[in-house]
């Protein structure tokens, strides 16, 4: 008889509410994480000394351990020091930089690994990446994903709001990672995970059309939610191709070109995500796109991210290199850089006159 469903790793539980922190030692325990109460925690230097404060009293059995950087040294690092402690679980409660640190760390280790996010920065809060620095720029090491997942949003709240905003880019970047795969399933019959599409399409979509805003509970719960799926969607197809095209190809050539500026991951993809669609001749779609970036305050055009038209272009040339093998709309144009900033300039025409305030410079 044939087999008519998949099983799909997916985290054993998912809160995301105020006061969903104080869930923790609960979770552990009800989920058989970590029933002996012997946890790893990683936590950044900053916000994560308040919330260790708050924690510890209910985690007596835990080792705490500071990070506070975004490489692959770290993350080895983080594994080398929590390695004797014969720990069942590793908890990661931080922004991106932990997450991903512990993550590495906990793959590493062969244990299970818990995210307590407290920002909503981009989809790593629950992806099988760790997206690491290392002597090349960055690097994107696969790991299993999350077991379990706890966003506090009184937490988030207190974050940056930059951090937030950067997560909408990253969730509407999926509208335009999708687009490329099954472009490429057209072009060249790459295998497209309907599920994995439709999870990651989804995600992007929730955030596209909420009318909310980050000080908005319920908006903030639509793109935890909608981030998780991405995660979800990745550890489906087996690797990142639903949340990563053209927009993050051409955000990885941006932090190798530009290392040295401040532009979050979001804000980097979000913005690249309006562009690629642009690429495909989807002028109304690549308009509805820019008009939510600026109407939460992201960077739709190069000067808004702190660029020259011609350093954006370049970008846009480079970032092929940056995937090889990877298809996407930048592939399959195959623009010398003069058409690319013909593009460009089209594009900055057509959206400019989308509404809401300009994103960060």
């Amino acid at each position: 008889m044939p087999v008519l469903s998949r099983l799909i790793p997916s985290p054993v539980a998912v809160h995301i509410r105020r006061g969903a922190l104080d869930d923790l030692p609960d979770l552990l325990v009800d989920q058989r994480i970590a029933p002996s109460g012997r946890v790893a925690v990683a936590v950044s230097g900053g916000s994560g000394t308040a919330l260790r404060r708050r924690l510890a009293p209910a985690l007596p059995g835990a080792a705490w351990f500071e990070t506070g950087g975004a490489g692959l040294d770290d993350a080895v690092r983080l594994a080398d020091r929590t390695r004797a402690g014969h720990h069942d679980a590793i908890v990661g409660i931080g922004g991106g930089r932990v997450i991903d640190c512990a993550k590495f760390a906990a793959a590493r280790l062969g244990l299970p690994m818990v995210t307590v996010a407290t920002s909503l920065s981009h989809d790593g809060i629950c992806s099988p990446v760790s997206v690491l620095a290392n002597d090349a720029g960055h690097g994107s090491y696969g790991v299993p994903a999350p077991v379990a997942l706890l966003v506090d949003l009184a937490v988030v709240r207190q974050a940056p709001p930059r951090y937030v905003r950067s997560g909408i880019g990253d969730a509407l970047s999926n509208l335009s990672a999708v687009a490329d795969w099954e472009l490429a399933h057209r072009v060249r019959g790459e295998r497209v995970d309907g599920l994995a599409a439709a999870l990651a399409r989804q995600a992007g979509e929730s955030v596209l059309r909420h009318p909310g805003d980050c000080d908005d509970d319920a908006f903030l719960t639509v793109l935890a939610e909608g981030l998780v799926l991405s995660g979800i969607a990745m550890t489906t197809a087996g690797h990142s191709r639903p949340a990563s095209g053209a927009c993050h190809e051409i955000g990885h050539a941006l932090d190798l070109l530009h290392p040295r500026r401040p532009a979050c991951h979001g804000e980097q993809v979000g913005m690249a995500a309006a562009f690629a669609t642009h690429l495909r001749g989807e002028t109304g779609r690549a308009r509805l796109i820019a008009r939510t970036l600026r109407r939460h305050g992201l960077p739709v055009l190069a000067r808004e991210l702190g660029l020259g038209d011609d350093e954006f272009v370049r970008a846009v040339a480079f970032a092929p290199r940056t995937r090889p093998g990877r298809y996407t709309i930048l592939e399959h144009l195959d623009l010398p850089p003069e058409r690319i900033a013909r593009a460009y300039a089209e594009y900055a025409e057509r959206i400019a006159s989308v509404g809401g305030p300009p994103g960060p410079v």
